[in-house]
C-alpha cells in the first residue's frame, strides 16, 4: 500500500476553496488568495481503524487487524502511511510546482508471524517479523488533469535491519490524488514488490521434510528462483471530512480497498498455489482526526 497524501490534502484544500471563486469570473488570470485552514502550515493526522486482509501473504483465509493512522506535514518534513509503517519526507516544496521527495521510510513485516488460519501452513512454524528501513525518493507532478490534482511517481528501497529474512525490498508506485468535493479526497496507486533472494527463500521456500504432519497433508517442496517481483497492486483511498468541510480539520473517515496479484515464487510456492489464492484482497476502514 502506497499512499502519499501531505500535499495532497494542501492540493485539495486550496483547490476546493478557490473553486467557487473560479466559477463566477473565469476570465480573471488567477483566482484570488485562500485560505487554507487548518493545512496552510503545520498539520498532523491521526486516527485507528481496522483492516480485512489475508493471514498471511498467498492466504485466502482473512483476518481483522488494528489499523493505525498518522500522516501530516511539519515544518516542511511529510509524513504518509506505508503497509505496517511510514515514510518521512525532508524536502519542501512550493505549491503548484513540481515538486520531489527524498527521506526514509520503515515498516514491519509480520508476515506469518502470528494468526496463521490455516492448520497447515501453521504445521510450518511462524516466522520472526522483519524490520525494514531505508530510502524512499519521488516526484510529484501537480495539475495534471484538473487544476487541483497531482501524480505521484517513487520508490522505497528497505533493508530487513533485525535479521529475519535478510533481504531487500523495492516498492516502485504510482498515485494519482484528486478532489471530488469540498469534503472527499481520492487516491488511486498502483504498486509493485520487487525482492530479493533471501527474502523470497525466507518466505516461499517450502521443506520437503514436516515431521507435525501425516504424508497426506505434506505440502510438496518448494526452491525458490533467487530474487525477483512478487506482486502487483492497486488501492483506492477516500478521506471524507465529517462535516463537510475540510478546511477546519476535525473528524474524518477513511476507506480504503485493495486488492494484488502475487507472481513468480510468491505465486508459485504451495502455500499459495495449494494452500490459498494468487489473488490478494483489502479492505479497510478507520477514524481520524485532524489538528
Amino acid at each position: 500500500m502506497i499512499i502519499r497524501l501531505p500535499r495532497a490534502i494542501a492540493a485539495l484544500v486550496i483547490g476546493m476553496c478557490a473553486a467557487p471563486a473560479m466559477a463566477q469570473d473565469i476570465v480573471d488570470e488567477a483566482p484570488p488568495p485562500v485560505d487554507a485552514g487548518v493545512f496552510g502550515g503545520d498539520f498532523v493526522t491521526v486516527g485507528v481503524g481496522a483492516a480485512y486482509s489475508p493471514s498471511y501473504t498467498g492466504s485466502d483465509d482473512y483476518v481483522i487487524s488494528v489499523l493505525p493512522v498518522v500522516l501530516g506535514s511539519l515544518g516542511g518534513i511529510d509524513i504518509s502511511p506505508r503497509a505496517g509503517g511510514v515514510s518521512v519526507d525532508f524536502i519542501e516544496d512550493e505549491r503548484g510546482e513540481v515538486g520531489f521527495d527524498l527521506g526514509i521510510a520503515a515498516r514491519l513485516r509480520g508476515n506469518r508471524a502470528s494468526r496463521i488460519e490455516d492448520p497447515i501452513v501453521e504445521s510450518y512454524g511462524e516466522l520472526d517479523r522483519a524490520i525494514e528501513v531505508g530510502p524512499s525518493v519521488g516526484v510529484n507532478f501537480p495539475a495534471v488533469l484538473n487544476p487541483y490534482d497531482s501524480v505521484s511517481i517513487g520508490t522505497d528501497v528497505m533493508f530487513d535491519i533485525n535479521g529475519a529474512h535478510g533481504g531487500t525490498v523495492v516498492t516502485p508506485s504510482v498515485a494519482y490524488t484528486t478532489p471530488l468535493s469540498r469534503a472527499i479526497l481520492a487516491n488511486l496507486s498502483v504498486s509493485t514488490e520487487w525482492a530479493s533472494a533471501d527474502f523470497q527463500e525466507y518466505y516461499f521456500a517450502v521443506p520437503e521434510i514436516n515431521t507435525l504432519l501425516p504424508d497426506d497433508d505434506l505440502l510438496p517442496g518448494y526452491e525458490t528462483d533467487g530474487g525477483g517481483f512478487t506482486s502487483i497492486g492497486t488501492n483506492l483511498l477516500l478521506g471524507i471530512d465529517l462535516d463537510g468541510d475540510v478546511t477546519n480539520g476535525g473528524l474524518g473517515l477513511l476507506v480504503l480497498g485493495g486488492y494484488s496479484r502475487l507472481v513468480g515464487d510468491a505465486a508459485d510456492t504451495p502455500f499459495t498455489d495449494i494452500r490459498g489464492s494468487k489473488d490478494q484482497f483489502l479492505i479497510a476502514t478507520g477514524l481520524t482526526y485532524t489538528f
